[in-house]
């Protein structure tokens, strides 16, 4: 296999690096928007949760007109309930549970329907269905609740039993109850008058919790970065690997020493000689 040259191989490298960082950016992009989305809707919620309740003909004149920055905006109702009509939201995440939400329509005194969610009930110990639902307030009720929009359809188009629906789609429900009902969205039940003994477990208020959204585009942000300090630290390895492989290659130019000189082992011995023959003669002039 025929190796890639070194400089196109770097190129390899960085060219990747730079699609991850791409990569890394829209999704970095992407969390900072659903950030700003987040936030938006909890300033809505800041805006609008505790003001005084108002009429629903207010903010809502017909049956469909309903401006999305009034979400979460309290109204006073005044009717009576159509508990016939009733209707059950079915796999809720509440409390734990795979629970129903309680839709029972109200009729108005100027002769709108709006669809009251008066809570949520867990499902029975021994069955998927609730156990009870408690009834709603007979006679005339005034109601205090807080506007929400309606859900879309299942993407899925999973349906429901009878008595049951898949998500609050306020159109779909509205094919039972009639024409006259609201369908820009639904009052989220805060109160009513008179108080029943019993009444559906209310639904939680939304929370402060502004998310992780901003804490993953920074860690996207941060991968990119790091992305390109991998490549550099790869790259830097190849060349200091280069550089060893090429010292160890090089020949040795260095000037060769210089040989050692011979021992004249002849000489020494003739040396040795004349001082044996000095020492003899030494010894007998004594």
């Amino acid at each position: 296999m025929q190796r890639v040259p070194t400089a196109g191989r770097w190129a390899i490298y960085i060219a990747l690096a730079v699609v991850f960082a791409i990569a890394c950016a829209f999704l970095a992009d992407w969390q900072f928007t659903r950030n700003e989305e987040r936030a938006a809707q909890l300033d809505l919620v800041a805006r609008n949760y505790d003001q005084s309740p108002v009429p629903l003909s207010t903010l809502i004149a017909g049956t469909s007109d309903f401006d999305a920055d009034d979400e979460w905006r309290p109204v006073a109702l005044q009717g009576r309930y159509l508990a016939d009509e009733e209707v059950l939201v079915r796999n809720r995440p509440r409390g734990g549970t795979s629970a129903f939400e309680v839709l029972t329509p109200f009729l108005l005194d100027d002769g709108r329907i709006v669809i009251v969610d008066r809570g949520w009930v867990p499902p029975a110990s021994d069955s998927a269905d609730p156990a009870a639902v408690p009834a709603a307030p007979a006679g005339d009720v005034i109601v205090t609740a807080r506007l929400r929009p309606g859900e879309p359809a299942p993407a899925s188009g999973r349906g429901a039993p009878d008595g049951q629906v898949a998500t609050i789609d306020l159109p779909l429900i509205a094919q039972d109850t009639g024409a006259t009902t609201v369908t820009g969205a639904y009052a989220l039940m805060v109160a009513e008058e008179p108080t029943p003994a019993t009444r559906p477990e209310p639904i939680d208020p939304p929370t402060a919790d502004p998310g992780p959204h901003l804490s993953y585009a920074i860690q996207w942000i941060l991968f990119a970065v790091m992305g390109f300090i991998f490549i550099g630290y790869v790259i830097r390895t190849e060349i200091t690997h280069r550089r060893e492989d090429l010292a160890d290659a090089a020949p040795d130019d260095g000037a060769p020493s210089p040989p050692r000189p011979r021992r004249d082992r002849s000489g020494r011995r003739r040396d040795s000689d004349m001082e044996d023959e000095d020492a003899i003669l030494d010894a007998a002039s004594r």
